[in-house]
């Protein structure tokens, strides 16, 4: 049962319930408002902004109307030219002023509507596009034929939106009007005096500036981003998700936490079993958490870190620290791929400190599961690997101390919390491996405090990056001969499976079976439709040499680690996104040999395509090379938010508003210290927001824990 504020049901009520809108067109705005498991609200048509307008000035006459523009005209009807009642010849009607003239042009239009739209000798206001065909000056379709009261009611400049097919511009401009009309008077949740320094509207107001621009200047897209309408709302968006993320790290810290470090002997004897010494910004992420684990409230802590740059020996040793305690540590990872590599990694080394480490994923079943379920309630394994399979009810623990999220972007909050609640006052560090700029780390992990590894351990090879025409094939798979021969694997990445009909893009299993046409045995294959067992078959296969090239999709983004690995190949470079392209890149460059990555483009470029590609060749900095993506893109396609669920942003525009995400953030964690239950005049207010951005989980952490 939802605890919605009663003033926001009208914002919630089924579009349907609008004036004008029947079961076709409520269909159409399911289809371009809704979601799979709800139809389109009012307030789905309020935050859906208009990307333009047009401004229909009023021209004086005819003869000074400019050719090639959406305007207004005053005319009279002088004469009708219907074409053959049975051709296909248009329906022409002539209007003129005292300068000039002008032939309206209709196809397919019932002539009794336009006979009754244009009566001979009527004035109307004509609205439309003013062409010249064949030395005649003419309008197709106008937009709009009004008479001198009609007139009056049209807007100056009308709005254009997003449209899907069957609706129109201004039919859809009509339901919002309608729902417009629908907004309450909302309690005012903003900072008085931010609100003045800003000069933003009212809520109500904002939104309806937004929709019913004044003039032809305000629909300019540069123009509107720096409005203050738009601001205003862009910063309530902001400022309800910095909301959410300041109560769940209330909540947390409102948990006691408990001293997680020990006499330092363990941590000691596992640094002196890694390959390499610890760079400096590993000792200083390393100083921030065990701070963090000394202090007797719970860390809640992000380790960025670009790809290589050592987070896994990070967390080992912080995961040792909570084994001094006398507590347990578990790793979570969202793939099994990525759980077994890390398991891999670090047992020998666990093992050889006298430690008990176990791997525990969704596929693991029978007597070996219950084994490593008993182990862990009695306390004899140490540390945990694992997936999803982590936070189900039935894994329990003697006493979880610290719980590390590997990739968080690829989990929820909620199960990050889930992970959290399996033992008393468990410590949290987060990890990503994809550097986020600013913006988006504030905006995704607004609840943690950041460390971030901005050095690459010592002995990593820069990577050579080329950019290569597709039409060039038959020199890659040469240079891939050569690469073989020379005892070095590659890695050739295809952005799909099995070849599509609507999309023209090398697919896994057709460039699989090319290569293995070439190369034989050498040449495996792994994509995401194979079941876990015969991925790990094909990355282990690779790992070990047994084959050399291996054909895959992007399942291998994150994480995998073959140092032998020194080519890779990605085709349509084009079509992926810089985050994606850097992290796979990062595969190679791991062992001592120099490593070339080739990326393979399908001409012509566009700007966008182009500008990524000369990114990558440019920088392998993973946080420039983010910063670039947001910009290009959006956030919503840098972390893969579309995929993942995690909450895009309808309103604000991260690229823009990084201002104000920074402001959003101070102001909501002020506001939950001095009221951590929402409970005064401006906490009910924020309540009403939070429920009007469907932060709706965040209301419910109030009164939790």
């Amino acid at each position: 049962m939802s605890l919605r504020p009663a003033i926001l049901n009208p914002l919630f009520a089924p579009a349907a319930s609008l004036p004008g809108v029947g079961p076709k067109m409520a269909g159409l705005l399911d289809r371009l408002l809704g979601e799979a498991e709800r139809p389109a609200r009012v307030l789905d048509l309020l935050f859906h902004l208009p990307h333009g307008g047009i401004a229909r000035d009023l021209k004086g006459s005819i003869a000074e109307a400019p050719i090639g523009e959406t305007l207004t005209l005053k005319v009279r009807v002088s004469e009708h030219r219907p074409g053959l009642q049975r051709g296909k010849a248009p329906y022409r009607v002539l209007v003129e002023d005292d300068s000039g003239d002008v032939l309206l042009v209709f196809f397919n239009m019932p002539r009794d509507r336009i006979q009754k739209l244009l009566p001979i000798g009527s004035e109307r206001y004509v609205s439309g596009k003013l062409e010249l065909w064949d030395g005649y000056r003419q309008m197709v379709h106008p937009d709009r034929i009004l008479d001198e009261r009609s007139i009056r009611e049209l807007p100056a400049v009308e709005a254009v939106y997003g449209l899907t097919e069957g609706v129109s511009s201004r039919v859809l401009g009509k339901f919002v009007a309608a729902a417009l009309e629908r907004v309450p008077a909302l309690p005012e949740w903003q900072d008085p005096a931010w609100l003045a320094r800003n000069g933003f509207p009212a809520f109500a107001e904002a939104l309806g500036r937004l929709h019913r621009p004044a003039d032809a200047a305000e629909t300019d897209p540069e123009a509107s981003a720096a409005s203050p309408p738009r601001r205003r709302l862009a910063y309530d968006e902001l400022l309800a998700s910095q909301l959410a993320l300041a109560l769940v790290r209330s909540r947390m810290r409102r948990q006691p936490g408990r001293s997680n470090v020990g006499d330092g002997r363990l941590v000691a004897k596992l640094t002196d079993t890694l390959a390499f010494a610890l760079t400096g910004a590993q000792e200083r992420a390393l100083a921030d958490i065990r701070r963090d684990m000394a202090s007797d409230k719970r860390m809640l802590r992000l380790l960025q870190g670009d790809v290589g740059s050592g987070k896994t020996a990070v967390a080992l040793l912080a995961m040792a620290s909570a084994i001094e305690a006398g507590r347990q540590a578990a790793i979570m990872a969202p793939t099994e791929i990525l759980a077994r590599q890390h398991f891999e990694r670090i047992e020998p080394m666990v093992r050889k400190a006298g430690l008990r480490a176990a791997l525990l994923t969704g596929r693991d079943k029978g007597q070996e599961r219950r084994r490593v379920l008993l182990a862990l309630a009695e306390g004899s394994i140490n540390i945990v690997v694992g997936t999803h399979a982590l936070f189900q009810e039935e894994v329990e623990f003697r006493d979880l101390g610290l719980a590390v999220v590997d990739e968080q972007h690829r989990f929820g909050v909620h199960q990050r919390l889930a992970l959290g609640a399996k033992g008393a006052a468990v410590d949290m560090l987060v990890m990503t491996a994809t550097p986020i700029p600013r913006t988006l780390a504030l905006t995704y992990f607004g609840d943690m405090d950041v460390s971030v590894l901005d050095e690459k351990p010592a002995g990593r090879k820069p990577i050579a990056t080329r950019l290569v025409s597709a039409e060039r094939m038959d020199e890659v798979i040469a240079a891939v001969g050569r690469a073989i021969a020379a005892g070095d694997r590659v890695y050739w990445v295809c952005p799909l499976v099995a070849e599509s009909e609507v999309v023209d893009l090398a697919a896994a299993e057709d460039r699989y079976a090319e290569l293995r046409g070439i190369f034989g045995d050498a040449v495996g294959l792994m994509h995401g439709r194979l079941g876990g067992r015969e991925k790990d078959t094909a990355m282990a296969r690779f790992a070990a040499g047994e084959t050399k090239v291996l054909v895959s999709t992007t399942v291998i983004e994150v994480g995998v680690d073959v140092p032998e690995a020194t080519v890779m190949v990605i085709e349509h470079a084009e079509r992926f996104g810089l985050a994606q392209l850097h992290q796979l890149r990062g595969r190679i460059g791991r062992g001592e040999r120099p490593s070339t990555c080739l990326l393979l483009y399908k001409g012509p470029l566009g700007p966008t395509a182009k500008a990524r590609l000369e990114m990558m060749r440019e920088t392998d900095d993973g946080f420039r090379i983010a910063e670039a993506d947001l910009n290009l893109r959006g956030e919503g396609e840098v972390l893969g938010t579309r995929q993942s669920g995690l909450p895009g942003f309808r309103l604000a525009r991260l690229e823009l508003d990084g201002d104000l995400l920074t402001a959003a953030r101070d102001d909501a964690r002020l506001a939950v210290e001095r009221d951590p239950r929402l409970a005064s005049e401006r906490g009910q207010a924020l309540r009403v927001l939070l429920y009007l951005f469907e932060r709706d989980a965040a209301v419910r952490l109030i009164g939790a824990g």
